[in-house]
């Protein structure tokens, strides 16, 4: 079997090596990660999505590459609804919304009056048009009535550097990166962008929690066979997979790595992809985001 991923390195590599591993001592035979790079998961989804449909290879698909990318993108190589068969969800990967901590703002409530009053003045770095932390602000934007201004840098590492430096006052970052600088005191946490708060760092309130009902917005990740995959492979496929994820070792481990472990059925996943692709569109065109 073959797991399709994007890119080395990258958060979800990480995820598809760790639950490729674990099928592989199951199933006793051997699991082989195939990353495809290029245009934030699309390359790889295309892949996928023109395999052949034996269950013998898997997608890692993503928040970037099925909710966003139909709205970011003027021609898609695929339809994540129509070219899948949806297994399971993995896991959410939030983003903590820091600052320098000179900002003035002591909770996000008091940020968002404070950002409401400065139209235009504010200003947040992410690590890209289009992106995770992009989108999050411009839901808050969109949500809250605010005019946050974007500033893009070439990765999350120039993003974040630029917010412990001072040169712009916020981003939103994913959990395994900002913890550990919240925790030595080099940028200041406001909220956390689940709906609940995170395991690994309940004292980070959510964005919900500051009087903003029903903000939810995550990097996720879930597991995809190509369209016209038989059910009844795929019913094995999620009960194995379901198995693992849920279980109290990997849960701890996905949890050590920022991610909320989210195991569940094939048709909960097809819900959820169809309500969060709209969600999504709405901001994006909002927005006028464009990918780059």
């Amino acid at each position: 079997m073959r797991i399709i991923a994007a890119s080395t390195g990258t958060s979800g590599d990480l995820l598809a090596r760790y639950l490729g591993q674990r099928l592989s001592e199951r199933w006793s035979q051997p699991v082989v990660i195939e990353n495809r790079s290029g245009l934030g998961g699309v390359i790889a989804g295309e892949v996928a999505a023109r395999a052949a449909p034996d269950g013998y290879t898997v997608h890692l698909g993503q928040h970037g590459s099925f909710s966003a990318a139909p709205s970011l993108y003027k021609k898609m190589p695929y339809d994540p609804l129509r070219d899948f068969a949806p297994i399971t969800h993995y896991a959410y990967v939030p983003l903590i919304i820091i600052a320098h901590p000179s900002l003035q703002p002591a909770n996000m409530k008091a940020l968002v009056d404070y950002v409401k009053a400065r139209p235009g003045a504010v200003n947040y770095s992410t690590g890209g048009a289009g992106g995770a932390a992009h989108l999050n602000f411009e839901m808050m934007n969109h949500a809250f009535g605010l005019k946050f201004v974007h500033v893009p840098y070439k990765g999350i590492g120039a993003a974040m550097t630029a917010v412990m430096s001072g040169e712009v006052q916020l981003s939103g970052v994913p959990v395994p990166v900002a913890l550990p600088q919240v925790k030595a005191g080099k940028v200041k946490a406001y909220a956390i962008t689940s709906k609940n708060r995170f395991a690994g760092a309940q004292d980070i309130p959510t964005v919900a929690e500051a009087g903003f009902a029903g903000f939810d917005a995550v990097t996720w990740f879930a597991m995809f066979a190509p369209a016209r995959t038989p059910s009844d492979v795929i019913r094995v496929l999620n009960r194995d997979m379901v198995s693992i994820i849920g279980s109290p070792t990997v849960r701890a481990w996905l949890i050590s790595q920022g991610a909320d472990p989210a195991p569940g059925t094939p048709e909960e996943l097809a819900a959820f992809l169809k309500g969060d692709i709209e969600k999504w569109g709405k901001v994006i065109r909002a927005a006028g985001i464009k990918a780059e």
